[in-house]
C-alpha cells in the first residue's frame, strides 16, 4: 500500500429481504418535504411504489415526484428535476430504482439550488458544489453500478453527443441505501446481465493498475471470483436468492469507494463505454462488455505481470510450461468464455455503433493516466475496430 488516503463513507446500508422496513426509521431523520425519484412503471407494477408512498404518508411527509428518469439521464431531464426539487424545497431526495435513477438524484441534489447551468458547471467544467445540497437516500432495484453507496453521477447530453461522469465528494454519497436483493428479481434479464458485467468491470478498472503489493488487489480477486460463480447461477435461475444476494453485495463493494483506496485506478474502459453510450443510448454495462476484451488485449503488454496474476488467481489458469504472454492471453480468453456464458454483448456493432460514429466516440472519450498505458485517440479508434 504505497498511497496516502483518507477513507470516509457516510452511507448507512440496510441489506436483506426486510430492508425496506428500515425506511421508516430513516425518514424520521429528515424534514417534511420528500421528492420521490424513479424511472418508468416497474416500481408501480411490482407494488414497491405503493409500499413506499404508504410509508411516506405514514411518516407525515409531503411528497413531490420526478418520474420517467431514463437509463441514460439527460441534461434536459436534470434541469427539469432540479426545478421540481427546488420548488418543493426538498429535505430529501428518495431515489427508487437502479443506478441511473440514483445517479440522477445525486445530480439533482447538487443542481436544485445551483444558479448556474448544472450541465456546464458540474459536467463540463467539473466544478465542486458551492451551493446548498439536498440529502439523497435510495432503495435499490437493480444491482450493478454501485451508485447506492458512492458519490458518482453520470449525465448525458445527446445534443452534444457526450456522456460524462462526475465523482463528487463524500457530501454527495447517499445518506442511506436500502438493498433487498428480491427487488432485483423484477429487472429484465438483459439488464441483470448488463449489471453483472458493469460490476465486474468496476473491479477490473481498479485492479489493472499499479505495481505494488496492494491489499485492494487481493480483495478485488475475491470479489471477481464471487461474481463469476454467482452470475452463472443467476443466469440459469434468476430467482435464486443466494446468487442474487451475492451479486448485489459484490456490486456494492465493487464501487463503494473502498476498493480503490491506496492505489492508482484506470477507468478507460468506462470512458470509451460512456462515449459509445452518448451516441447509441445503449445499456451502460453492455458498452463496457463490448470493448473490455479488446482494451485489455491492447494494454496487456504494459501490465503483463497483473494480467498473469488475473489469469492465475481469478480464472485458475495453470502457468506451468507457458510464457507470461500465453498465461495472460488465456486469462482474457477465460473471461470471454464467461462473458459468453452470461450472455453479454461482445461487439460494438451489437450496440448499433457503426463506423461512421467512431469519430464521435473518439472525440467523446476522455484519456486518463491511471492505467498501464495512456491511450491516444488513434488507439481508441483501433480498439473500436477490434471490437466491431
Amino acid at each position: 500500500m504505497l498511497g496516502n488516503f483518507t477513507y470516509y463513507n457516510p452511507c448507512r446500508l440496510h441489506f436483506g429481504p426486510d430492508a425496506v422496513s428500515k425506511l421508516a426509521d430513516e425518514l424520521a431523520e429528515y424534514g417534511p418535504s420528500v421528492v420521490l425519484v424513479y424511472g418508468g412503471g416497474s416500481i408501480k407494477r411490482s407494488g414497491l411504489y405503493d409500499q413506499v408512498t404508504t410509508m411516506l404518508r405514514a411518516a407525515g411527509k409531503t411528497v413531490a415526484e420526478i418520474s420517467g428518469v431514463m437509463s441514460n439521464p439527460t441534461a434536459d431531464k436534470l434541469r427539469e428535476g432540479a426545478k421540481v426539487a427546488r420548488d418543493a424545497n426538498a429535505d430529501l431526495l428518495l431515489a427508487v430504482g437502479g443506478g441511473s435513477v440514483i445517479d440522477y438524484a445525486k445530480a439533482v441534489a447538487v443542481s436544485a439550488w445551483c444558479d448556474d447551468d448544472p450541465w456546464e458547471k458540474y459536467f463540463l467544467r467539473m466544478e465542486a458544489p458551492d451551493n446548498r445540497l439536498i440529502p439523497v437516500g435510495n432503495i435499490l432495484t437493480m444491482s450493478g453500478t454501485g451508485s447506492e453507496m458512492n458519490a458518482g453521477s453520470v449525465i448525458s447530453n445527446p445534443q452534444q453527443k457526450l456522456k460524462i461522469g462526475h465523482v463528487f465528494g463524500p457530501e454527495l454519497i447517499p445518506r442511506f441505501a436500502i438493498v433487498n436483493p428480491e427487488l432485483t428479481f423484477t429487472v429484465p434479464d438483459y439488464q441483470m446481465r448488463a449489471g453483472i458485467f458493469d460490476a465486474f468491470n468496476h473491479i477490473q478498472e481498479q485492479y489493472f493498475s499499479g505495481d505494488d503489493d496492494n491489499t485492494s488487489d487481493y480483495v478485488a480477486e475475491a470479489l471477481m471470483r464471487s461474481l463469476v460463480t454467482s452470475s452463472l447461477v443467476a443466469v440459469a435461475d434468476p430467482a435464486d436468492y443466494e446468487a442474487r444476494s451475492n451479486i448485489s453485495w459484490v456490486c456494492t463493494w465493487a464501487l463503494n469507494t473502498l476498493l480503490g483506496k491506496g492505489k492508482a485506478t484506470d477507468w478507460e474502459v468506462h470512458m470509451i463505454g460512456q462515449a459509445i453510450g452518448a451516441v447509441t443510448d445503449a445499456a451502460h454495462g453492455m458498452t463496457l462488455s463490448a470493448v473490455a476484451p479488446a482494451y485489455y488485449r491492447h494494454i496487456m503488454p504494459y501490465g503483463l505481470h497483473k494480467f498473469v496474476r488475473f489469469a492465475v488467481e481469478v480464472w485458475d489458469v495453470r502457468p506451468e510450461g507457458k510464457t507470461d504472454e500465453q498465461v495472460a492471453r488465456e486469462g482474457i480468453e477465460a473471461m470471454e468464455a464467461w462473458m459468453d456464458r452470461i450472455g453479454v454483448v461482445r461487439h460494438v456493432g451489437e450496440l448499433g455503433l457503426t463506423p461512421d460514429m467512431y469519430d464521435d466516440v473518439v472525440k467523446g472519450t476522455f484519456l486518463l493516466e491511471g492505467g498501464y498505458k495512456k491511450l491516444t485517440p488513434d488507439e481508441v479508434r483501433a480498439i473500436l475496430v477490434a471490437s466491431a
